[in-house]
């Protein structure tokens, strides 16, 4: 995820973005997690936004402000419908979706 393909990844119909950093422990198991999440659910978008990479989500960055790492947003056409912070376990994760993207 860069910012150049931001805008059009969040305005599908179901996205989950996943902003984290390369030195964040919870960001790494974290990152499992999501390929199951995105096999499980080939109908939503899930995308990882690397924080850390000099130039690669500058403009993410400003128009969002994290104080956790990971922090996850659930988008659907744009709009963003649900923000969890901290690793969200896969039951809930997929519930989170069933409930807010394709429910």
């Amino acid at each position: 995820m860069r910012d150049e393909n931001y805008k059009d990844f969040t305005g599908a119909t179901a996205a989950i973005v996943v902003y984290g950093l390369a030195t964040c422990e919870p960001c790494k198991t974290y990152d499992p997690i999501l390929d199951t999440i995105a096999a499980k659910f080939p109908a939503v978008k899930v995308g990882k936004a690397k924080m850390h990479v000099p130039g690669r989500c500058r403009e993410i960055k400003k128009s969002h402000t994290f104080e956790t790492y990971p922090t996850t947003h659930f988008f659907s056409k744009g709009k963003l419908l649900l923000t969890r912070e901290g690793v969200v376990e896969p039951e809930e994760l997929a519930a989170l979706i069933t409930d807010h993207l394709i429910g």
